[in-house]
């Protein structure tokens, strides 16, 4: 056996278990891991969560593409050369005793250029740090959600269980209305919309509070049904109004009301 054979046959198989996952073997790679698959118990279990783990990861992670992809990627297509179309062959997939009944038939993939001394080592930590990237990324905004999610509800219980808490509603002549629970004492309101639908593309909601010789100050965005907090209601305040703006706010508002509240039932002006 030549030293080119002995260095391309001493990888070991069990590092095979995450590009395997990931259907980042060449065709005899794979071959001979399933074989080895076949025999090997804690392999069979590695892949099997390694590729649930994929899945539920690219699901998670998956966002709208932005509205220009396509023709940037037709583009590129124009003017990068094509490899010749893969002949058919081996449909990579997951051998039946991996899951435990018949997958699925998957899609051919082409063979494709590889290193001749591509360490597997190194192939197996590529793929492991983007699986754990992803988790990362996913974990952080979930976790981000959640802190908002529990600030935003601290805040609403804040102002439900002050002592000097009242309701009030306001209605348009359309039919929408607005909800305020306000606190004088805690300067505070949590303000409602209802019956105003999604805004026009590239435009939002946005609240600001009205004081006499005042200029309109802003308290806030609305973000579909979600209660907005309003807080820095003074003494003076004497009205809520909604307007509708462009994308991101502004600093005074562009247009008219589109509702408006008196604040004088629930303790202000």
């Amino acid at each position: 056996m030549s030293l080119l054979d002995r260095l391309l046959r001493r990888e070991d198989l069990h590092s095979l278990a995450a590009p395997y996952a990931l259907d980042a073997l060449e065709p005899g790679e794979r071959v001979r891991f399933e074989r080895h698959l076949r025999q090997c118990d804690r392999c069979t279990a590695e892949v099997r969560a390694l590729a649930e783990d994929a899945v539920r990861l690219a699901w998670s992670a998956a966002a709208p593409a932005p509205a220009a992809l396509r023709e940037r990627v037709m583009a590129a297509v124009r003017t990068t050369a094509q490899e010749p179309a893969p002949a058919r062959g081996h449909t990579p997939q997951l051998p039946p005793h991996v899951w435990g009944v018949q997958p699925p038939p998957g899609r051919t993939r082409a063979s494709r250029p590889r290193p001749l001394f591509a360490p597997f080592a190194t192939v197996t930590a590529a793929a492991a740090l983007v699986v754990a990237a992803l988790f990362a990324v996913q974990a952080q905004r979930t976790q981000d959600r959640l802190d908002a999610e529990r600030d935003r509800a601290r805040e609403i219980a804040h102002v439900l269980t002050a002592s000097d808490a009242r309701a009030a509603t306001g209605r348009d002549t359309r039919g929408g209305s607005i909800g305020v629970i306000a606190s004088a004492q805690e300067g505070r309101a949590v303000v409602t919309l209802s019956g105003y639908g999604t805004p026009p593309g590239g435009r939002v909601r946005q609240l600001w509070l009205m004081r006499p010789g005042a200029r309109p100050q802003s308290l806030g965005l609305f973000d579909a049904d979600t209660p907005l907090v309003a807080s820095g209601l003074t003494r003076s305040a004497t009205s809520l109004a909604v307007t509708v703006e462009p994308d991101g706010g502004s600093e005074q508002p562009t247009t008219r009301p589109i509702v408006q509240l008196g604040l004088e039932s629930v303790g202000f002006g």
